[in-house]
């Protein structure tokens, strides 16, 4: 379970043909038909509803809220379903999907639910594009997205083998998301943008994936699908002309599909693409065999010491091994933009095609037999190539075994070459990495890893060249020119991280720690050196010269973290002497702006200062993210961007982030939000939702740092917690929670005492400010949030009146190999695995709990099964619970009706078991002692609050125990 900002919805950028960006959606003021609600006034909800009115405990309105991030690259150009969302608004016609009566009660139904309308209406806004910067910077391709996908996309068959997912139809993983079209503006001179000229040809409903540009900006290649008779085709190549707008297919023949498994397509120049292909020779996929052939068999009788995470979808025989050859297997194929495509090379499981920087050689990655049923094909045997780029073979640089055997501590790694890569600097320069401690942290040697640098193609007797020597782990390279790269090397346990300045091209110069910090202390981070887009599509350090001055400088880039929340800035600084200039800051009062990209880097050489031009973005509490171009010497703005509010219904809404202290000291900080128009002094105490992850730190100094900005747009996702600042409730977002080790204590030895004690802080404090009332504060999270939830409310259950627990893991006896970052085994620190798990004490836990889990949940450790024995043993020991299993979804939920029934759960959870609490206790028990009477007067029959809280619910079916 890796470590997400819940409350964050990301953009995603692209100065590349891989870089995209997307912008948070805007809000949709579309109602569903009330059709949905036909049927459903019925007596008894009628009779339920009067009931709940003249007891007082009618719902109030609720709503979330998520804050908008910065650049981020991702390794494809398709956007995953789980960022995008993705689908029509209006859901799938074959699910059954009502909307939510007054008769809450009547939660046994084997319909889908919908949420009140007023988070319905955020959730269901139509998406806003992603956008992607043409490699000259002068125009821009808007993207358009699809909202929610409807459940019948998850429901198409999917193989799930080797530990991916693939749709056998469209020969793709599965669940892709896709865009629906594509629009090109130019960005003039002024900063603002020209009109959109549409790409036309592609057919109606095509589904689009991978768009690139081409190095000259000349073309965009894209793969389509369409629905056939309801059934998704297999993808083709697509090309576009970017001055037209006209599209076509890349291959004259409609017999070629794209295989993207793993890999898609790569411009290996202007007018040439390298494409992942179906083999023309395929048949038809292997069949299961009716009787099996032999017994499943695996042994360990070399005594071969292998540990590993539990880790799903698998293989578990010869016949899904040979599935996976099957759809894995590619036939690479060149295909000119006039037609023209020969195959090049045998068929092989293809993982990577790299062309290098002058575009002369491909660096070509293949995994290959014998598989493994314990491990993922990540750590299948691996054989690594060099090709000319018509596909002639120059030499194999490696043939990597079958890796099983990779330690579970962290910074651990495989044996032999890894991170294989071109230098981005030179025109075919390879460079890689080799562990020198058999890939196993726990050994203590020097130096730990050694990189190298080689030519494509060596002359004869030409060794790899030795060009750094690390004691910590290797982090990767910024490449610059034969004067300057930047080597990185880190080590988890100490949180160490260190920075070099090396010259490759110069033996006589020795490396030189540039920076030597913790990566837990924000306060102390440099930034990141900014890249420059070169000639040939690559990216390296933008050297930056002064007028008058002759040093070499760099830019840095930086979140700018403080004690009053993060200000980003851009430094100018001298590689040599250490010495930087602030050329760019952050509004502190009212704005957060970041600097997303240059944009000055369309010549060679070094970049002129007073020549510079950045993009950036900016945003307020209230504002929306817009993007600006800025250019020196005069820092002139130009806005870019005029993107509507997305949800102007929760425009004014409060944000503040708070700071206050654990009673060990440790200092903590939160984001308070709360909704529009509240005045405590005039409105009381609200119900609160609590919602946060913990996290691991080395040292208290850090676990206090303030990280984050209180002037950021709350951006709100599908199922974040922010949208119950609609219903009127108060949000402390993101509450720290940092589970401390310090020197050579495990974290987690304190892992019970440090949670409870930072969730007593936060809600101390949101008592002690008045905004929430200490009987009605609800805890949820997901995931390690999850964990976390279930924990809270066996050994804090002063604290809060009810849980909310999505995909988590229970009981670490189940992943005994490590899990998060616990890198002990269960024999080796048993009670920490024992006590840090929420099974072992459902006996303990009095409040209700919502428990969630996607059927389909392939995220190491959350299995499905981690939540169906929770809720076993919550319900052995007479626990207020409830289950609620969402078919065909997976770690993440990204269909539109599992998103609203989750929510419509949700809401029906914190107004059953939150709200209510919030009345004073005597008021509660006067009402107790006379509503018993009443109650039992009027006859409530079916829609007694009590009777379904112990219900196992699936839409597909309701088991009631």
């Amino acid at each position: 379970m890796k470590l997400m900002r819940v409350d964050k919805v990301y953009h995603r950028l692209s100065l590349s043909p891989l870089c995209h960006f997307s912008l948070p959606p805007p809000p949709s003021f579309s109602l569903l038909s009330p059709q949905g609600l036909a049927g459903f006034s019925t007596l008894r909800s009628r009779r339920c509803a009067a009931l709940r009115r003249f007891s007082g405990n009618s719902p109030k309105p609720l709503m979330s809220s998520r804050s908008v991030s910065r650049l981020h690259c991702p390794l494809s150009a398709l956007p995953a379903a789980s960022e995008d969302g993705g689908g029509g608004s209006n859901g799938s016609a074959s699910a059954a999907v009502v909307a939510a009566t007054e008769d809450d009660d009547l939660a046994i139904g084997n319909e889908y639910r919908l949420p009140p309308s007023e988070i319905r209406d955020i959730v269901d806004a139509p998406p806003l594009p992603a956008l992607s910067f043409s490699p000259h910077r002068d125009k821009i391709l808007f993207l358009k997205r699809r909202a929610l996908p409807p459940l019948a996309d998850l429901a198409r068959p999917e193989e799930k083998l080797a530990g991916i997912r693939i749709d056998g139809q469209c020969n793709t993983r599965s669940r892709m998301s896709y865009y629906t079209g594509i629009g090109i503006h130019q960005l003039m001179a002024d900063g603002t943008l020209g009109p959109e000229k549409e790409i036309s040809g592609i057919p109606d409903g095509g589904k689009i994936n991978f768009v690139t540009w081409s190095n000259d900006a000349k073309h965009l290649a894209f793969s389509v699908r369409v629905d056939e008779n309801g059934i998704s085709s297999k993808p083709r190549v697509w090309v576009a002309n970017v001055e037209t707008g006209e599209a076509r297919p890349l291959f004259n023949s409609q017999d070629i599909y794209l295989n993207a498994i793993f890999e898609s397509f790569v411009w290996i120049d202007n007018s040439t693409l390298l494409v992942s292909t179906i083999p023309s020779s395929r048949g038809d996929p292997p069949k299961k065999p009716l009787v099996p052939s032999s017994p499943k068999i695996q042994s360990n009788e070399k005594k071969n010491i292998v540990q590993v995470r539990t880790f799903q979808d698998l293989l578990k025989d010869e016949y899904h091994a040979d599935l996976f050859d099957y759809y894995a297997t590619a036939q690479l194929v060149l295909a000119s933009l006039d037609g023209s495509s020969k195959e090049v090379g045998p068929p092989a499981v293809y993982t990577s095609i790299d062309p290098s920087p002058d575009h002369k050689f491909l660096l070509i990655t293949s995994i290959h037999r014998p598989y493994s049923y314990i491990v993922p094909c990540g750590r299948f045997p691996k054989k690594v190539e060099v090709w000319t780029k018509d596909g002639r073979f120059v030499r194999q640089l490696c043939d990597l075994p079958l890796a099983e055997d990779i330690p579970i501590a962290s910074n651990s790694v495989r044996k032999g070459m890894r991170s294989i890569n071109w230098r981005a600097d030179e025109p075919s320069t390879l460079y890689w990495a080799e562990t020198q401690d058999g890939g196993d942290a726990k050994v203590e040697v020097s130096p730990r890893d050694i990189v190298y640098v080689q030519p494509a193609e060596p002359s004869a007797g030409q060794e790899p060249e030795v060009l750094q020597k690390l004691d910590l782990r290797y982090g990767g390279i910024s490449w610059c020119d034969d004067s300057l790269a930047l080597v990185y090397e880190s080590w988890y346990k100490t949180r160490r991280t260190r920075t070099w300045v090396v010259s490759p091209g110069s033996k006589d110069v020795s490396p030189r720690i540039l920076f030597d910090r913790s990566s837990e202390d924000v306060y102390s981070d440099p930034g990141s050196p900014m890249l420059r887009r070169t000639s040939t599509g690559t990216y390296v350090i933008a050297k930056i010269k002064k007028e008058n001055d002759e040093s070499t400088c760099v830019l840095l880039n930086g979140n700018g973290a403080t004690p009053e929340g993060n200000i980003p800035f851009l430094d100018l600084f001298d590689i040599n002497t250490g010495n930087k200039e602030r050329i760019w800051e952050s509004d502190r009062e009212k704005y957060y702006e970041t600097v997303v990209a240059l944009m000055s880097d369309q010549k060679e050489g070094d970049l002129r200062l007073e020549e510079l031009k950045i993009l950036t973005s900016k945003e307020s509490k209230t504002e929306n993210t817009q993007y600006f171009l800025q250019t020196w010497p005069e820092k002139k703005v130009c806005q870019i961007t005029n993107f509507p509010h997305p949800y102007p219904q929760l425009a004014s809404l409060q944000k503040e982030m708070i700071r206050y202290q654990r009673k060990d000291g440790v200092q903590l900080t939160a984001t308070l939000y709360l909704p529009p128009g509240y005045d405590p002094s005039k409105d009381g105490p609200l119900p609160c939702l609590f919602w946060s992850y913990p996290g691991e730190f080395k040292s208290k100094d850090a676990a206090g740092q303030v990280r984050g900005s209180p002037n950021e747009f709350p951006g709100i996702g599908p199922t974040s917690a922010l949208l119950w600042l609609a219903r009127r409730f108060a949000i402390l977002s993101g509450p720290t929670i940092p589970i401390i080790g310090e020197g050579d204590e495990e974290a987690n030895d304190r892992y019970v005492e440090q949670l409870v004690a930072s969730a007593e802080a936060a809600v101390e404090e949101v008592v002690r400010r008045g905004v929430a009332h200490p009987s009605k504060i609800a805890v949820g999270g997901h995931s390690y949030g999850a964990f976390m939830t279930a924990n809270l409310l066996a050994h804090a259950p002063h604290l809060f009146s009810c849980g909310i627990a999505r995909s988590g893991a229970y009981n670490r006896t189940l992943t005994p190999f490590g899990f998060q970052n616990e890198d002990r085994t269960l024999w080796e620190a048993t009670n920490t695995y024992v006590e840090m798990s929420p099974f072992m004490s459902a006996n303990k836990i009095k409040k209700p709990i919502l428990l969630m889990h996607g059927e389909e949940d392939n995220n190491p450790g959350t299995l499905t099964m981690q939540s169906d024995r929770f809720f076993n043993a919550l319900k052995g020991h007479g626990a207020l619970c409830r289950l609620v299993i969402l078919p065909l979804e997976s770690h993440g939920y990204s269909a539109r009706e599992s998103i609203m029934h989750v929510l419509w759960e949700t809401d029906r959870w914190l107004q059953k078991h939150c709200v209510p609490n919030t009345l004073e206790e005597d008021t509660k028990k006067e009402a107790s002692d006379s509503d018993s009477a009443d109650k039992a007067a009027a006859g409530t029959g079916g829609c007694n609050p009590e009777l379904d809280e112990e219900l196992h619910v699936n839409p597909r079916r309701s088991l009631l125990w």
